[in-house]
């Protein structure tokens, strides 16, 4: 048996690729949801009605999956260059420390409500963008693997900002608890649903969305960056500038993540703590993934992880299984994704 890779990937293959992903992590989590005990229909069953089957759940769910978005963005932007930003973590956290930061000076808050947005939305992108520039730099003037740079960046910013809200940007009125100042009310984003978490931050990361397959899909950037990521060799041998292209797909890519923490400060939290986000940034990189590197895509495997994660809780209460099968379930269709994006690269040959 051998593989032989395919001159022509089918379409049809393409297109059915995540959603067979899906259904074999789904297939594989309900073998361990049967070992544990429980019927698996009706655990997945609890895990719909749980995101879905309430107003809170279904406003918990588009909550959760509007940061998911923008990361997986980030992550999606730069793979399709051969860019390896494993440092979406960090980038969210810089955002949305930025956003804390501008909230801190007095102006801010005698400013109309959409200019005050406006600024700490750009805030927290350029702070991403700038994490992100970084490590490019080190890469097209050293060499250096932006893997692991922008992974141990993650770190760095992490603790920058334990530092900063344990200092100089601590909120005195917490009670001695590690947070920053909240951001003032006229930059926080308004309510979608009433009573309810859901904010304008899920219009934002949808139109981006849609923002980023037009500039890839219908621009001269789109097909630069993609011919960067198919080959850099020819690319630069057909006049594509490697290095500018590269430093835009970062601006693109950090600003993502940024905008992230800054749209989960000011739509959800208020203000900033070192536990903000539970990995949404290293869940990008698996959005990304499932989605193909496609910016629509995105968008349902955000939904998607955001559908386990919220409804995961509901069905371990109603049957005693561990939440920790939703992690499981999403890390799986990473890895039954890579497996289908092999199979329609390649054929099996007896």
């Amino acid at each position: 048996m051998r593989f032989e890779r395919r001159e022509h990937p089918s379409t049809t293959l393409t297109l059915l690729a995540p959603v067979g992903a899906v259904l074999s992590a789904l297939v594989i989590a309900g073998l361990l949801i049967s070992i544990a005990g429980a019927n698996v229909l009706e655990a997945y069953g609890l895990i719909l009605k749980g995101a879905f089957g309430s107003r809170l759940g279904f406003s918990e769910t588009l909550t959760r999956a509007t940061p998911l978005i923008l990361t997986g963005l980030a992550a999606a932007v730069a793979f399709r260059a051969r860019l390896w930003n494993i440092g979406g973590e960090g980038q969210f956290y810089m955002g949305a420390l930025a956003v804390a930061g501008v909230g801190m000076v007095p102006a801010l808050a005698g400013l109309p409500a959409p200019l005050a947005i406006l600024l700490c939305l750009i805030a927290g992108a350029v702070a991403g963008m700038i994490l992100l520039l970084i490590p490019l730099g080190l890469r097209l003037k050293f060499g250096v693997d932006e893997v692991v740079t922008t992974l141990l960046l993650n770190f760095v910013a992490v603790l920058f900002v334990s530092l900063m809200i344990e200092g100089v940007m601590k909120d005195p009125l917490a009670f001695g608890w590690p947070q920053s100042v909240p951001v003032p009310a006229n930059a926080e984003l308004p309510k979608l649903m009433a009573r309810s978490r859901l904010h304008a931050g899920l219009v934002i990361a949808v139109v981006m969305a849609l923002a980023v397959w037009w500039l890839q899909a219908r621009t001269v950037f789109g097909m630069r960056s993609r011919a960067a990521g198919l080959n850099p060799r020819a690319a630069a041998f057909a006049g594509v500038p490697l290095g500018r292209t590269l430093v835009a797909v970062a601006c693109l890519s950090g600003g993502m993540a940024g905008l992230a923490g800054a749209i989960e400060v000011m739509g959800v939290k208020g203000y900033v703590t070192t536990d903000l986000s539970p990995s949404y940034g290293y869940s990008g990189i698996i959005i990304a993934m499932l989605a193909n590197l496609n910016p629509i895509g995105v968008i349902g495997a955000a939904l998607f992880s955001a559908v386990m994660f919220v409804g995961a809780d509901s069905m371990s209460r109603a049957l005693g299984i561990p939440s920790y099968i939703a992690d499981v379930t999403v890390a799986l269709s990473l890895l039954t994704m890579l497996v289908a994006l092999f199979l329609t690269q390649y054929r099996i040959r007896r």
